[in-house]
């Protein structure tokens, strides 16, 4: 393979593959700026790595990343510091049945907080890299074998210790994770927004959907966009490649945080109709907002 052959696969690899790797490791770091920081180092090793002797890219940075993670939790832990996860956020809006209004509103309540922090917090490292690429990215045992370096068997009695543990906490009274229907739709939305791919959005957008913004007390009218294109057009404009978004199921509904920077600035919140998005909720709200980031920022309790 020439050089010029390599350079190309990496820059690929790199545009399809970064916004899922930065999603895989927010979910285990906490921190959107570890977590870039984490994705980035995994791409320096590839630039280094024969990469004509790789067959699947997203597999070898899906491992390396999964890694990198795994040591940095382990050295935060050997530090007696915690590399924080994001955990479930409370979401007290009822879910709307058949298509949605929109006059209906998703909101939050006073006591908005990421329920799983402390629980996830109590994982070992390994329990905590395994839950995560399993329970959460449906990746296989025997490929979690190879990040943790332990048998797919082991992998899988890692799983079950970690939601034994999630199940038994006090702090936590239920735990959602996103269908694989889900998954791969947010993961789609996420890709297209890092790339500002406006047919992607309009691929997993329903022909005939709306958003809205809540923008808190105080804030601007309400903003209410109907249809995809206009949609799709105001996602980038707002959250394209600039901004940085990662997963967050929230009361079995997908959801995204949205990061410019290392400031929380919004929360996406998806109304599903099948496996199309029919509504975006934005929220805006600067003080639900702060209440969030000051939770992913706040130092944790040891692991």
């Amino acid at each position: 393979m020439s050089a010029e052959d390599n350079a190309a696969r990496i820059v690929a690899a790199y545009r399809d593959h970064r916004p899922y790797l930065i999603d895989l490791a927010f979910r285990m770091l906490g921190d959107i700026g570890a977590a870039e920081d984490t994705v980035q180092d995994a791409f320096t090793r590839l630039l280094t790595a024969d990469v004509a002797e790789i067959a699947d890219e997203r597999g070898w940075l899906i491992v390396v990343t999964s890694r990198l993670c795994l040591d940095r939790i382990r050295s935060a832990r050997s530090r007696r510091e915690s590399a924080h996860d994001s955990a479930e956020i409370e979401f007290v809006a009822p879910p709307a049945p058949g298509l949605a209004d929109p006059a209906d509103r998703v909101t939050f309540d006073d006591g908005v907080s990421l329920a799983l922090l402390a629980v996830l917090q109590r994982l070992s490292p390994a329990e905590r890299v395994v839950f995560v690429l399993h329970d959460v990215f449906q990746l296989p045992f025997p490929a979690i074998a190879q990040t943790v370096g332990r048998t797919a068997q082991a992998c899988r009695q890692l799983a079950t210790r970690a939601r034994q543990k999630i199940a038994e906490s006090q702090h936590s009274s239920r735990f959602d994770i996103a269908s694989a229907e889900h998954r791969l739709v947010t993961e789609k939305f996420i890709a297209a927004c890092a790339n500002g791919d406006l047919d992607g959005l309009l691929a997993v957008l329903a022909p005939d959907a709306w958003g809205d913004i809540d923008f808190g007390p105080g804030g601007p009218v309400r903003a209410v966009v109907r249809g995809a294109a206009n949609i799709a057009r105001n996602l980038l404009r707002f959250w394209g490649p600039e901004a940085t978004l990662v997963s967050q199921p929230i009361a079995g509904q997908p959801a995204l945080l949205g990061f410019r920077g290392a400031e929380l600035s919004g929360v996406l919140v998806f109304t599903m109709r099948g496996e199309a998005i029919q509504a975006v909720h934005v929220i805006a709200d600067p003080r639900k907002l702060a209440t969030l980031g000051l939770q992913l920022s706040a130092p944790a309790a040891d692991l």
